[in-house]
């Protein structure tokens, strides 16, 4: 796999794309169409822009950890985070969708510490090249936990 391109890259509007054409799928399908990414499932993320303010919904790779679920703000290994990532950090709670149709309610924190170095290599292991992108950045990529709000 090669580095993924700088983030003002035309790649990445190519990308997003590719995400809305998936979020329409996942939505009208419950998931069925496009609620995994191999042998990830995928979850949609709502949340708000801290600059714009407006409201936005990200489709990502998702591990069901008991009643939480663990999200990761990989962005393929670039060296920024996702801008989901620091829109979720500023609010206090949001909403996902799940496959099935279920939504929760969900408050977001980082994990750190032993419970990150705990959950990196299940979300490797759902997910390969979570190990290849980590090896792209020199930034700690953030490993999210949405607990029931």
């Amino acid at each position: 796999m090669q580095k993924p391109p700088p983030a003002d890259s035309p790649f990445w509007k190519l990308f997003h794309l590719a995400t809305r054409v998936n979020l329409l799928l996942f939505r009208a399908t419950k998931g069925k169409v496009g609620g995994r990414l191999g042998s990830s499932p995928v979850l949609v993320l709502h949340h708000v822009g801290r600059k714009s303010g407006q409201a936005r919904v990200s489709p990502l790779n998702y591990l069901d950890d008991a009643a939480n679920l663990v999200v990761v703000a990989s962005k393929g290994g670039t060296d920024a985070n996702p801008a989901w990532f620091h829109n979720l950090m500023a609010m206090d709670s949001t909403e996902v969708e799940l496959p099935g149709g279920e939504k929760r309610r969900v408050r977001p924190r980082v994990a750190e510490g032993e419970e990150r170095d705990a959950l990196w290599p299940r979300l490797v292991e759902m997910y390969k090249p979570y190990e290849e992108y980590a090896s792209f950045t020199e930034r700690r990529i953030p490993v999210v936990v949405l607990e029931p709000a």
